[in-house]
């Protein structure tokens, strides 16, 4: 009796390959990431404790702050947190034309912060009060410096987010752009009041 040939299924039917992305996975990776950006600025916070009363016989905090100058930006921060709540909540309608609107306005929100920084380090230095000249303005402009340097990163992004929105809509993978710019930009929210408090509030009062 022979045997039968008995057909058998193709070894590559077995197996399906797919790319595999954890649905979570970018949004872990991100806050361990946002993580390791707490230490940098709690360091940066620790710095400024440490050498904040050391003048070296120049200006003090006191003489050089503008809080009217800093209030105005503070509002500006957190109007763009604000404008950027108002994006995530049109995204999450799939409106594809106001979340752009509103991320264009935080955008310039986010640029107007960083005008008004720019203008504040410029009149310092005008006046004599660069970062070489004492350890409270050294640790100062590190702080500040730093925390500009990374609004700077956030509108970069915002706009290359804009781009990515516009060409290819509200897709699952922009949203989760959209999610981790927004805990981005609320994080420097929170450092920029921890800013304000500690270094100018403090320095003044």
């Amino acid at each position: 009796m022979s045997n039968a040939h008995i057909p058998t299924a193709d070894v590559s039917s077995r197996y399906f390959t797919r790319e595999h992305h954890p649905e979570n996975g970018t949004l872990l990776g991100f806050w361990i990431y946002l993580m390791s950006d707490c230490f940098i600025f709690a360091i940066l916070f620790a710095s400024y404790a440490v050498l904040g009363r050391n003048y070296a016989g120049g200006p003090t905090g006191a003489e050089l702050f503008d809080l009217k100058l800093v209030a105005l930006n503070t509002a500006f921060l957190l109007l763009s947190s604000i404008t950027y709540g108002f994006a995530m909540l049109e995204s999450q309608k799939k409106k594809l034309g106001l979340t752009l609107f509103w991320l264009i306005v935080t955008g310039l929100f986010g640029l107007a912060f960083l005008g008004l920084e720019l203008y504040e380090f410029q009149h310092l230095i005008h006046e004599g009060a660069g970062p070489q000249r004492s350890a409270f303005l050294t640790s100062f402009f590190a702080l500040v410096g730093t925390h500009g340097l990374h609004v700077t990163f956030g509108c970069v992004w915002l706009v290359v987010l804009l781009f990515q929105l516009k060409k290819h809509g509200l897709t699952v993978e922009n949203k989760r752009r959209l999610m981790c710019l927004s805990m981005f930009w609320h994080f420097l929210d929170v450092v920029w009041i921890g800013v304000f408090t500690f270094v100018y509030l403090m320095g003044v009062l």
